[in-house]
């Protein structure tokens, strides 16, 4: 399975969670913080993944 990108949108923390896009943000923000992330940096599936506990397979699924 080839992912078309590498980077995680609160569009797709929406689709994958069930939340808000709000929360989406917020979550993004909440995971740059933890990887001490300069605002402009992008959050990777695998960053996402580790952070939420949520298998990579299964974040690649909703991309």
């Amino acid at each position: 399975m080839k992912v078309e990108r590498a980077c995680i949108y609160p569009k797709d923390i929406q689709r994958i969670t069930g939340r808000s896009e709000r929360y989406g943000r917020k979550l993004l923000n909440e995971i740059k913080a933890h990887y001490d992330k300069a605002p402009h940096q992008f959050i990777t599936i695998e960053e996402f993944a580790e952070y939420t506990g949520i298998d990579e397979r299964i974040v690649e699924e909703y991309l």
